[in-house]
């Protein structure tokens, strides 16, 4: 075992550092981790990666190993007492813009956001690979369709140059600005990544637009305690598991690239997913409600069926007098419903549809107050813990777990002058990811299509991009006012059409008028 003996011989041998994370290891409960280490001079080098590993884990996370033990034993000790993190606190519908594609305020917002891009920048967190999804490689490597097998990362840097081009030609000043764009990446993701760039040449984005932030696991815990879980495969290394894309905003904040951006004029960061090949359609006038509402945060959303598993948009308000518009999960916001009065907890309103909008994890914050804010975080973002336990007296943890954090939790920080909202669109028109392979979509197929939930995602991600396609092109080009508004896909003959020749037509809808003059 680790003890002092061993810290002198060490401080005798110059390795100052080691010392001092020991100690601080030993501070915080951790004596476990050096219970079996053999005397001095014996694995040495095997000890000094230990250590290598402890330096890295302390300098990538907000206030080093010392707070993450101690928010985890926080955090550990409310899941094991079952305490609602929302206790105290009474939900209601905040707001936000609801916009309907195609009519003049759609147009005008859109306009403003196109003219607003130059001023900003986006964010994509990609940390994930694609097995779950039934494919091999990262995400974003993944084709959005199969004719061309565009993968979704050349589609979202297409998008983002002609966003770019688009809104260099609204203003007469010889604007040649070039939009940052930012990928979060992780151990598994982050060689692949920039394989997938380098070899396509970043699909025509100049090199220096681009920036790779590298995305750190964080420890696990081995129970109650916090004790942090060592390797079961190698006794000198702690074993490690993804924090959340939440630490996309810590990232941020540590390159220093917020401030360099405030430098160069810029407005607004957007932050997006990596398998919505929708989410450029609604970005536009989003972006145009953001600036002309003032939002210093501004949530994309689409309307949501209750129930539905998909995270509401809803407006807390403490018995202190506390509010914050955030995400609550789908199924913490039903029995969150049914504890504070409202006895059919999350149900449909009159118009057919949650009045608490759908969640899709696409974020527009403004710079200024976004840059002041995690002054005073450094970027943490509020975690969370799920340990799976073994039994009722919640003693004994199934494998080890790990705190997490989300993105879409910013604003939980924000004082209560934030202006905080929502921005609601189609979901035909905005929302069609990525979430199942192929076999376990067949599966859940006849479920949705009995609740009436996302039928055009029955005929599959691609098949909605192409009904969406179809009918932008009807409303940009033949202008055609039709009844059914929606490209629902239930016409029989849209299978038949699918077994016709393809030809693929990419382009920004901002690039047209919805209107003719």
């Amino acid at each position: 075992m680790f003890v002092l003996d061993e810290a002198d011989e060490m401080l005798s041998r110059g390795f100052k550092d080691q010392v001092e994370l020991a100690k601080m290891l030993l501070n915080e409960g951790q004596m476990h981790l050096f219970e079996h280490w053999p005397e001095p001079g014996v694995d040495d080098d095997k000890k000094k990666s230990f250590f290598d590993q402890v330096r890295r884990l302390n300098s990538s996370y907000p206030g080093g190993l010392v707070s993450y033990i101690q928010n985890a034993r926080k955090l550990l000790a409310d899941s094991k007492a079952g305490k609602n993190p929302y206790d105290g606190f009474t939900p209601s519908v905040p707001s936000g813009e609801v916009l309907t594609f195609g009519d003049d305020n759609f147009v005008s917002l859109e306009a403003a956001g196109v003219k607003e891009a130059r001023n900003a920048a986006f964010v994509l967190v990609a940390g994930g690979l694609g097995e779950r999804l039934g494919y091999k490689g990262i995400k974003v490597a993944l084709p959005r369709e199969t004719t061309t097998g565009k993968c979704f990362l050349q589609h979202y840097i297409e998008s983002i140059l002609s966003l770019q081009e688009a809104s260099c030609k609204m203003v007469d000043d010889g604007c040649h600005t070039k939009i940052p764009f930012v990928i979060m990446t992780s151990d598994d993701t982050n060689a692949l990544t920039i394989q997938l760039l380098e070899s396509n040449s970043y699909f025509g984005m100049e090199p220096s637009q681009v920036k790779i932030l590298k995305q750190e696991k964080v420890a696990c815990l081995a129970d109650n305690d916090a004790r942090l879980a060592l390797d079961p495969n190698d006794k000198y290394r702690i074993q490690t598991k993804p924090h959340g894309h939440g630490d996309v905003h810590s990232l941020l904040y540590s390159s220093g690239l917020l401030e360099q951006w405030k430098s160069e004029g810029r407005k607004w960061v957007l932050f997006f997913q990596d398998t919505n090949g929708l989410l450029f359609n609604a970005i536009p006038s989003a972006l145009g409600v953001s600036a002309i509402k003032g939002y210093n945060v501004n949530s994309l959303a689409v309307p949501r069926k209750a129930k539905e598993a998909i995270g509401g948009i809803t407006k807390l308000t403490h018995v202190d007098g506390r509010t914050m518009v955030i995400n609550v999960e789908y199924n913490q916001l039903d029995p969150l419903l049914r504890a504070t009065g409202h006895p059919d907890g999350d149900a449909n309103c009159e118009t057919g549809y949650s009045p608490y909008p759908g969640n899709i994890n696409q974020l527009i914050l403004e710079l200024g107050p976004y840059i002041e804010e995690l002054k005073k975080t450094h970027g943490a973002i509020s975690e969370f813990v799920n340990p799976k336990y073994t039994d009722s007296t919640k003693m004994t943890f199934k494998s080890s777990t790990r705190l997490e954090c989300m993105m879409q939790d910013y604003p939980k920080t924000l004082p209560p002058s934030a202006k905080v909202g929502f921005t609601v669109m189609d979901t035909w028109l905005a929302y069609a990811p990525v979430k199942n392979n192929p076999e376990d979509a067949a599966k859940v197929r006849f479920e949705l299509f009995l609740r009436g939930l996302f039928l055009e995602r029955l005929y599959g991600r691609e098949l909605v991009n192409i009904l969406v396609l179809q009918h932008l092109l009807i409303r940009l080009f033949v202008r055609e006012k039709r009844a059914a508004d929606e490209p629902s896909g239930s016409d029989g003959c849209v299978a038949m059409n699918l077994l016709q020749p393809f030809s693929v037509i990419y382009f920004c809808s901002f690039d047209f008028p919805l209107h003719g003059e």
